[in-house]
């Protein structure tokens, strides 16, 4: 895997997952209690002993800079990194990347100066556990040029996706982006050409594109010179290039989510919670997920009641009720509160008497969930102070709602509270 450089796509402005997408860039939105979302394609690499890692963003990157210099060292005697590339202003390009593909174009200047082998380009608001090692000797033993690593899917769940169509020998001759109706029946294939069984591939017909790429080097470095209008992999480089190149298909078929959106996020999240075998798993000891050591003390849990929920380190839980939901680290959460079905995202430090007593009548609001306060189905972003007798319920049903000013959103029907917002004592939402 030495011969092998990874790209990581940090992605665009994130709008989907707006307002957690704010103040940092989409990689860098916290995920199950501690870890954050660039950790899951960097635990990948790493367990798939690639240890040479550039991420591409150009929005919001400072906690992503931060997060990265403090968790990734490796040691002197490798060629290891991890790296961030931010967008910037060259004599070539005055512009911020305009794609996914643009993104790696303006970089080429660099990566040309690796001697490796195959670029492995991967995204970084997906939530999966991948062995890209079988991944990359599926792409040298069919000798693709490109190789794409694709997920047998349902009728059901197909018009969401970009499509491919393959030949008998694996091989794509077809791409189609969220087809419908008669489009969709054209992309139906045989997916026991690539390992299902005929009773699998009778209820998955379909294969969709995960947005996981390996390309031999000088084919990548061709491509991006010779198109340069061509903006993104998934809808125009890669489809164009099936013409002419030897274009591969590797089925995966573990858990993966896209998780762009903020319901796709809340349910991802709270599916870590399940028992007793949640669709992912943080406790792999074979393939770990790494992210930053933070040092910080166990939780500690005066006279509470939890069900079914993640309780990060450093939280700090008095005569309370948690169902369903997790606590990120350094979660207050005070006597008399009720979560259910919430992320919690937790704090970034801790206050100066983080083991106060729970106290009402005390000037300002501290950081965590105040006393007798009520949360169900929202998203607490960090270093959130919500005030004493608060409730965040949505008690009309809002679907959509936007109220910035007040320090929340609602999509999807969740309450998504801000990140720093301050949400007054007795406030109703």
């Amino acid at each position: 895997m030495k011969r092998v450089l990874a790209i990581i796509l940090g992605g665009g402005a994130g709008t989907r997952l707006y307002p957690l997408t704010k103040l940092r860039a989409k990689p860098a939105v916290p995920v199950a209690g501690k870890y954050r979302l660039i950790d899951i394609p960097v635990s990948n690499c790493i367990n798939s002993e690639i240890f040479k890692i550039y991420v591409l963003t150009q929005f919001n990157s400072a906690s992503l800079n931060r997060h990265i210099a403090r968790t990734y060292s490796f040691a002197g005697f490798t060629e290891g990194f991890v790296e961030v590339l931010a967008a910037q202003q060259t004599p070539d390009s005055f512009n911020w990347f305009q794609g996914t593909a643009d993104a790696v174009r303006k970089y080429l200047w660099l990566l040309d100066e690796w001697d490796v082998d195959e670029y492995l380009i991967l995204s970084g608001d997906h939530l999966y556990r991948m062995d890209y090692r079988q991944f990359v000797y599926r792409h040298r033993e069919t000798g693709a040029d490109i190789t794409l690593s694709v997920l047998p899917i349902d009728e059901r769940r197909a018009s969401d996706f970009g499509l491919v169509k393959i030949d008998d020998s694996g091989r794509i001759i077809n791409f189609s982006e969220k087809p419908k109706g008669d489009a969709l029946t054209k992309m139906r294939v045989d997916t026991t050409v690539l390992g299902l069984t005929p009773e699998q591939a009778q209820e998955q017909p379909y294969i969709a594109s995960m947005g996981i790429y390996i390309f031999k080097k000088e084919v990548l470095t061709k491509l991006l010179k010779e198109a340069s209008e061509r903006t993104d992999f998934g809808k125009e480089i890669i489809p164009d290039a099936s013409k002419d190149y030897n274009v591969q298909a590797y089925l995966y078929d573990g858990y993966w989510e896209d998780i762009g959106t903020i319901e796709a996020f809340y349910h991802a999240n709270l599916a870590l919670t399940k028992q007793p075998q949640p669709p992912f798993s943080f406790y792999d000891e074979q393939a770990p997920i790494y992210t930053r050591a933070r040092y910080l003390p166990p939780s500690k849990i005066l006279d509470s009641q939890i069900t079914e929920s993640m309780i990060g380190e450093g939280c700090i839980l008095k005569k309370c009720r948690i169902e369903h939901s997790v606590l990120g680290v350094r979660s207050r959460i005070e006597a008399g509160c009720v979560i259910q079905d919430s992320l919690i995202m937790g704090a970034d430090f801790y206050q100066p008497f983080a083991e106060r007593q729970s106290d009402c009548e005390t000037k300002g609001i501290p950081l965590g969930i105040g006393a007798n306060t009520t949360i169900r189905r929202a998203i607490i972003d960090k270093n959130a102070r919500i005030g004493c007798d608060v409730q965040i319920v949505n008690k009309d049903n809002v679907q959509e709602a936007e109220r910035e000013n007040q320090g929340f959103h609602i999509k999807s029907g969740i309450v998504v509270v801000l990140k720093n917002a301050i949400i007054p004592d007795g406030t109703i939402i």
